[in-house]
């Protein structure tokens, strides 16, 4: 099985400290995130991994080279103008069967393995994980009937089933994907929708952060600080 990791973005939500780091190389304790991805993969046997780059690539170049030092094979993928989320899947030479597609900015304690095992049972052409995130509002809401009031909420609290940024996939998914196009998940994921190709949802429930929200970012060195993390 083989892992995609999408690492070529900018990482705006995190400034200023991604004006001289590209995202996945912030710091978690003494390893940076892609570091701890590319450890977990490593860990469930995925060791052909490709990382797509584009902002401040050489960096990330720089860190991993090959891949030997960390006992995986890296190649890369790079991005000369950004292709979106899913765009560079379609450019991407050798892509196995079957593989993995993540951001490069999260966190987790998933089992890729479970993961696998669930998308090859399942049989479709996309296995999306999924994380329940509650989302709290800091503002009053109105519930109205016309121009009638009929309830306020208020700071009301939401749960939604959200995607993780974790995809399994199969190559004929690829075949949806245009080549040298900007193109983004969402926008395969409702293509492969519209043409009756069903999808498959594995329901997450340990932990999962997005580094790139400075709130995730925060909340994961806070564990580190206190011991909960090694």
């Amino acid at each position: 099985m083989q892992a995609v990791i999408l690492a070529g973005g900018k990482g705006r939500r995190l400034r200023p400290y991604t004006t001289i780091l590209p995202k996945p190389m912030m710091p978690i304790g003494e390893k940076p995130i892609l570091g701890i991805i590319i450890e977990k993969l490593a860990q469930s046997g995925i060791k052909d991994i490709i990382i797509t780059v584009g902002y401040l690539a050489g960096i990330i170049q720089a860190y991993f080279g090959d891949g030997k030092t960390f006992g995986v094979n890296i190649r890369y993928f790079t991005e000369t103008e950004p292709l979106g989320t899913a765009g560079c899947l379609s450019l991407i030479d050798g892509l196995e069967e079957e593989f993995i597609v993540m951001n490069g900015d999260i966190l987790t304690d998933l089992k890729f393995k479970d993961l696998i095992e669930y998308h090859a049972k399942m049989g479709n052409s996309v296995t999306i994980c999924s994380y329940k995130k509650e989302i709290q509002l800091t503002l009053g809401v109105l519930d109205l009937a016309g121009d009638t009031v009929r309830d306020y909420l208020e700071k009301p609290r939401y749960t939604f089933d959200i995607s993780m940024g974790i995809y399994a996939m199969n190559r004929r998914a690829v075949d949806h994907v245009p080549k040298n196009q900007y193109f983004d998940f969402p926008t395969l994921i409702k293509q492969l929708i519209s043409a009756k190709e069903p999808i498959s949802v594995y329901k997450f429930e340990g932990e999962w952060f997005d580094i790139g929200r400075e709130e995730d970012y925060k909340a994961v060195l806070g564990k580190f600080d206190d011991g909960t993390q090694d």
